[in-house]
C-alpha cells in the first residue's frame, strides 16, 4: 500500500482450515496483507495454494478460522451486505436465457433500482467494456472473451470500489487474453477501482499489477510481495523490456523458493 490511502483490504494473521471427511485441511496460514485504494494486486502461486480461497475470504464466501480481515473498514460480512465489491468468476456464469443487458442488470434488479437507473448503469458499464451494441444479444451469440467482458460489466454495474477477479481469462486463448489484459488495464485506469486478481500466469501478473503477492503451496502463505516499477501506461511490448523480465524472474524465483519438494 502506498502513501496514506485507506486500507481497502486488511488481513492480519489470517488462517482457514477446512474440516473434511479425511480430517482438517489447512488452506491458509498466517496471511498478513494490506491493499490500498486504487491498487491492482495479483495473487499468484501453484494450484491449491489458497489464492482463490483468499479471494473468497475477502468476499465473505468463506469464513476464516483464525486472524482478522476487514474490507473498506468493515467486516467482510458487512462489506458483502453493503455490496462493497464486484466478483468476476473463472467462467462468465451468464444466464443463457437472458440478453446481455439483462445479465448485466441482474444485480440492479435484485437491488430494486428503478428501470431508468438500471438502464443508465447498464449502458455505462457496457460502454466501459466496449460492448455497446450487443445489449440485445444472448451469451451464446458472443465469443468467450466477449462473455467475460459482459461478466466484468455485471460486476461493475453496482459501482463498487473493489473488484475481485478469479482467473477470469484463464480459459481463453493467448491472443484474446492479451487483448483483454490491455482492456482491463485501460478500464482500471479510467475507473480507479481497487482490483484483486488471481492468476497462474507470471506474464499476466507482472503486466497487470502494481503489486504481486506470491503464495506458497498449501497451507497458503504469502512468501513474497513484489512492488512493480513499471509505468502505469503499459503497451503489450513492455513485456520484452529488461525491467519487465527482471520482475518476472523475481516472481519465478519466489514461486520456486516457496515450493517444498519433501512432501
Amino acid at each position: 500500500m502506498t502513501g496514506n490511502s485507506p486500507a481497502v483490504v486488511a488481513a492480519s494473521k489470517l488462517g482457514l482450515t477446512f474440516q473434511t471427511n479425511d480430517g482438517p485441511v489447512q488452506a491458509l496460514s498466517n496471511v498478513d496483507l494490506t491493499i490500498g485504494k486504487g491498487e491492482f494486486v495479483s495473487f499468484i502461486g501453484p494450484s491449491g495454494c489458497g489464492k482463490t480461497t483468499l479471494l473468497r475470504v475477502i468476499a465473505d464466501l468463506e469464513k476464516p478460522t483464525s486472524g482478522t480481515i476487514s474490507v473498506n473498514g468493515m467486516t467482510a460480512e458487512q462489506a458483502r451486505e453493503k455490496r462493497a465489491y464486484g466478483y468476476v468468476f473463472q467462467a462468465a456464469a451468464l444466464f443463457p436465457w437472458r440478453t446481455i443487458e439483462r445479465n448485466v442488470g441482474l444485480p440492479l434488479e435484485i437491488m430494486g433500482l428503478s428501470r431508468a437507473e438500471q438502464g443508465e448503469r447498464i449502458k455505462r458499464t457496457l460502454d466501459l467494456v466496449n460492448l455497446s451494441g450487443f445489449e440485445k444479444k444472448y451469451p451464446w451469440q458472443l465469443s468467450g472473451g466477449m462473455q467475460q467482458r459482459a461478466s466484468i460489466a455485471r460486476a461493475l454495474a453496482f459501482d463498487a470500489d473493489l473488484l475481485l477477479m478469479d482467473e477470469p481469462f484463464g480459459a481463453l486463448d493467448e491472443i484474446v487474453r492479451d487483448h483483454l489484459n490491455e482492456q482491463l488495464l485501460e478500464l482500471w485506469g479510467r475507473t480507479n477501482k481497487t482490483i484483486c486478481f488471481v492468476t497462474h500466469s507470471i506474464p499476466e501478473a507482472v503486466y497487470l499489477s502494481t503489486r504481486i503477492v506470491v503464495m506458497s503451496p498449501r497451507p497458503g502463505r504469502v512468501s513474497d510481495i513484489i512492488e512493480s516499477t513499471l509505468p502505469r501506461e503499459r503497451p503489450l511490448d513492455i513485456r520484452e523490456t529488461p525491467e519487465f523480465l527482471a520482475i518476472a524472474a523475481r516472481v519465478r524465483d519466489g514461486l520456486r523458493a516457496g515450493h517444498s519438494y519433501d512432501d
